[in-house]
């Protein structure tokens, strides 16, 4: 098949389309995104390396859903499944964690919240996805895909990024641990939820309106899960109890004002620490394959802080000793 920049140049000749095209950066993503000229302005491309279905490919499955209730995901311009080419709107450049960065503390306290309340906002989305018969509504975080992700962290920590696989008896023990969390995690999914909403993930378009990408991969979970990913991903220092337990509560607060079901705060909080054990750990594993196999050393940084909360989690719950015994060695080596 045709390079994406082929098939793109393809498709914006079908559609008379002519102007400067550039290419923009797609972190971990296998896509490519374009900005290109657009009926006298710009919209984006995302480039798909394969053909797909218009009506069953998952983005623009989860957009309609998530346009349908009002929220806030760029608008689809045209597509062509053959060339593997979606357009939609341009919503700039300023990547919500970008200014988080350089944000004062005031303001990005305003930021998270209004982030919190999208993740709310798509948990209120979870009967229209079934009504809709949404391909978001089918999929769900069961025991097998959770497990998939915790073992994808075991393979490629401790083989791909560190060439120093487990031993037999700390695989096994990992592996009995793994199986039981995500049987627990399977337990407490019963909303949706985006996948992947970190400040990455979020955008702050021309207006200043913050809109929501990369939902493609949205399925029902955990009612932590999003939350967990928003607070946690991608940090360098682990923030304090006292701060996330505010945020839990902000959360579970602004859920019964959008009419969900009021959660027990500390069931809640155990969810959430069970929930942050899993999504930390499976980010490291994605953080590990990204930096060994694709030269993005710009994620090592962030292992070691989602090793530090994941232990953090289960020293809490009094749970899982031998993720606390074996990533509790890991950050002893990083350490040393």
């Amino acid at each position: 098949m045709e390079n994406s920049a082929d098939r793109l140049k393809q498709f914006l000749n079908s559609r008379q389309q002519q102007g400067e095209v550039t290419l923009l950066t797609a972190d971990a993503s296998t896509r490519e995104y374009f900005r290109i000229p657009w009926n006298g302005e710009t919209a984006i491309a995302c480039v798909y390396p394969e053909p797909f279905d218009a009506e069953k490919q998952n983005y623009l499955d989860v957009t309609r859903l998530f346009l349908s209730v009002g929220l806030p995901v760029a608008e689809v311009y045209d597509k062509d499944g053959d060339l593997g080419v979606i357009v939609e709107e341009d919503l700039g450049d300023t990547i919500l964690r970008d200014v988080l960065i350089a944000g004062t503390s005031e303001e990005n306290a305003r930021l998270r919240n209004e982030a919190i309340t999208l993740i709310a906002r798509i948990q209120a989305t979870t009967p229209k996805a079934r009504e809709m018969h949404s391909v978001a509504s089918t999929l769900k975080f069961d025991t097998e895909k959770l497990l998939w992700e915790l073992n994808y962290f075991k393979e490629h920590y401790f083989t791909t990024y560190l060439g120093r696989p487990l031993s037999a008896e700390d695989d096994a023990a990992l592996t009995k641990e793994f199986t039981e969390l995500a049987g627990e995690l399977e337990k407490c999914a019963t909303v949706l939820c985006h996948r992947d909403f970190h400040a990455a993930n979020l955008m702050l378009d021309p207006k200043g309106k913050m809109r929501i990408i990369d939902h493609q991969d949205a399925r029902i979970g955990s009612p932590a899960y999003d939350l967990v990913s928003l607070l946690l991903d991608r940090i360098t220092e682990v923030p304090t109890r006292e701060w996330l337990a505010d945020r839990r509560k902000y959360f579970l607060n602004v859920r019964v004002t959008l009419g969900l079901g009021r959660l027990d705060e500390e069931e809640f909080a155990q969810e959430f620490r069970l929930q942050t054990i899993q999504r930390c750990l499976k980010a490291a594993g994605t953080f590990s394959f990204q930096s060994a196999t694709r030269g993005k050393t710009y994620f090592i940084p962030f292992i070691e802080p989602m090793f530090r909360i994941s232990i953090r989690g289960a020293e809490s719950l009094g749970r899982f000793p031998a993720i606390r015994r074996i990533i509790g060695r890991e950050i002893g080596a990083s350490n040393a």
